[in-house]
């Protein structure tokens, strides 16, 4: 496939296709009462957990009409398009798609207790009921929201206790017919864009807290990597005490305690650096009144790294509230190496970036993984190629998988969800892809607005909050390295500004402002895309690190193992055999004579296939790893 062709079919949309019927390992063995039954939050576990995955009922309407009944089952939480849901209808954005579930077996240690409903994600906007009684409401597809439904559960006769209920669930999705971040979904699917997910695509659990309760948390290694900060909000006044264990849970590093103090007065007490700019928001819907701040001393500390994860253990007690966390003694920098070039640090030593671009679509669960199992085994397989960091693209995934990349050892590239109006194809992706150097420079500012799709000043508003709350909400994951605002243009305003805001959580990130192109000459890196032209090392004149954040795209069709016939990638071979040999060429060429140039670090496309882009380095459904089939065409399948 030549530049030109690669290009028409960015967007092509082939919405009349009927995807092949490809499923995973995981998902074949799936059972439905034992769907993610994993602690969904293992950076902030309390032993209260009640999981309510599963089958749930469900039914579509139109959004001025109330169902009359429940159309059937749905199983939670995959989205209604996915294979795995059972269901495998797409909500349109003049619909509404209800669930509904029983819930049981709730009991309280005493009656001052409050019960909280946590949702992972729902896409897009979602109204929730208890008892028919409005609890809360939340909008935006990718980020967690919590509820406290105490007030709003029936109690046992025999035991007041004993609580239960029926929780109901409305989910409207606009797509891409509106601003609101989407990634690349798209209700015509084709090309580098895919099926549109919607309604309950992450976890959904309910847990038990004392009336006085730990809110949220923040810890945030210091820059001297001998120190660790920590605070704890609560929504009252209490006493805190914090336990640092080693990864052994067992030998004890550190123990401290205090008293909470007002939110209010926490300015006070500490500089801005060391406050940083974390809102003290709800955890739990109620916004948090009370902190302890710290800064632990961590005696020869054990610095992470991907060859050597180590975590250390933190047990959290306020009052009767407990809960365990873990956190890794690290730093990520852009210093200058020996040479003179800027370069990515990690613990303040020079440290190539080998990565690989994750898009976290599944074949049988679109956004969400059929299991644990499943997103383990795409970290596994990336680091077993020598890849040492995952570009979680255009997407948040799910807490789990930043705790197994912290667990296992995978530096993690972070994007924002682009949002927008309908993109402006030949600007921001045709002629920038052609001509870069002439193309690729357009100012992002009020002039250019609806140019990058950003005429509305709600839409705007909305992804600055939202990129604030992504924020908020990884800012404890340790493998978090790089925050990146903007790809390739997609709903880009303002990226100096929002490079400004990022920085201001002084959470020890590196960002990177704009992925691909229309660079503002800020952030931490000159990042390019390049799929069609020699890859080459260009010298920042404002001594930013180098990067390549795209490249490759190699396209190797697996027959069998591929959504449609029809191949979309940037350089197609016909064989494993020589897909492999082009793919070991261009990684040597990348990370031995650009690294020796000054490159900084580098994401290959792709780790899987999705859909008809085929320029993943796994098949979409997980079976083969097309660089194993080079030369043995019979592997045996996953």
């Amino acid at each position: 496939m030549d530049l030109i062709d690669a290009i028409k079919a960015i967007d092509k949309t082939h919405e009349d296709d009927v995807l092949k019927r490809l499923t995973t390992v995981w998902g074949d063995s799936l059972k439905e009462d034992e769907v993610l039954q994993e602690y969904p939050r293992p950076q902030f576990k309390r032993e209260s957990y009640i999981n309510l995955n599963g089958i749930w009922e469900y039914a579509f309407s139109n959004k001025e009409i109330m169902p009359a009944a429940m159309e059937g089952k749905i199983l939670v939480p995959f989205s209604p398009e996915a294979i795995l849901s059972g269901v495998e209808r797409q909500l349109q954005p003049d619909e509404t798609l209800l669930y509904k579930k029983e819930l049981k077996g709730i009991r309280i240690p005493d009656a001052d207790s409050r019960v909280l409903l946590h949702f992972g994600a729902v896409d897009q906007k979602a109204i929730v009921f208890v008892n028919n009684v409005p609890v809360g409401a939340h909008l935006g597809g990718y980020l967690p929201f919590t509820i406290d439904i105490t007030d709003s559960l029936e109690k046992s006769e025999d035991d007041p206790l004993s609580l239960f209920g029926v929780l109901t669930v409305f989910v409207t999705d606009d797509s891409d017919t509106s601003y609101h971040s989407r990634g690349k979904q798209t209700l015509k699917r084709g090309g580098m864009y895919y099926t549109a997910q919607s309604g309950i695509w992450q976890t959904v659990w309910i847990e038990v807290v004392p009336k006085l309760h730990i809110t949220a948390y923040r810890i945030i290694p210091d820059r001297d990597l001998a120190h660790v900060n920590i605070k704890i909000f609560t929504n009252g006044e209490t006493k805190v005490k914090l336990s640092v264990k080693a990864a052994d849970n067992e030998t004890l590093i550190a123990e401290v305690q205090g008293d909470t103090v007002p939110v209010r007065d926490e300015g006070k007490r500490h500089s801005p650096h060391e406050l940083g700019r974390y809102s003290p928001d709800l955890e739990d819907g109620h916004r948090s009144s009370h902190v302890y701040s710290c800064r632990i001393s961590i005696p020869k500390p054990h610095l992470w790294s991907p060859e050597d994860p180590y975590l250390y253990n933190l047990e959290i007690e306020a009052e009767s509230d407990k809960a365990e966390s873990y956190f890794a003694m690290r730093s990520f920098t852009r210093q200058f190496d020996e040479q003179g070039n800027p370069r990515f640090f990690l613990n303040n030593k020079p440290y190539f970036l080998n990565g690989v671009l994750d898009q976290g679509y599944w074949p049988d669960g679109l956004y969400t993984a059929p299991s644990d199992e499943a997103l383990i085994f795409d970290i596994v397989e990336m680091k077993k190629l020598g890849f040492n960091m995952l570009r979680k693209h255009i997407k948040i995934e799910a807490a789990r998988w930043y705790y197994h990349c912290d667990r296992l050892g995978m530096v993690v590239w972070q994007d924002m969800v682009s949002g927008g109006s309908s993109y402006a194809k030949p600007v921001v992706s045709y002629l920038p892809t052609l001509f870069p150097d002439v193309f690729g420079r357009m100012p992002d500012g009020p002039v250019n607005y609806r140019m990058f799709s950003r005429g509305s000043a709600d839409g705007r508003k909305e992804w600055t909050q939202e990129m604030e709350d992504t924020i908020k909400t990884l800012i404890n994951v340790p493998s978090i390295a790089v925050w990146v605002l903007f790809n390739e243009g997609w709903g880009q305003f303002n990226a100096s500004a929002a490079t400004i805001n990022a920085r201001q959580f002084e959470d020890g990130r590196l960002i990177d402002q704009a992925s691909g192109w229309f660079d503002e000459n800020g952030g931490d890196f000159r990042s390019v895309h390049n799929y069609f032209r020699p890859l080459e090392v260009i010298k920042d004149k404002h001594k930013r690190a180098f990067v390549i954040s795209e490249y490759g795209g190699y396209t190797c069709y697996i027959k069998g193992h591929s959504s449609v016939d029809r191949i979309y990638g940037y350089k197609k071979y016909d064989s494993p055999g020589s897909f492999a040999r082009a793919y070991r060429d261009l990684m040597k060429l990348v990370t031995e004579n650009l690294k020796a140039k000054g490159l900084a670090g580098a994401v290959y496309t792709q780790l899987s296939d999705v859909e008809e882009e085929v320029n993943g380095i796994l098949t979409y459904d997980r079976r083969h790893n097309k660089l194993k089939l080079a030369g043995n065409h019979k592997a045996t399948k996953r």
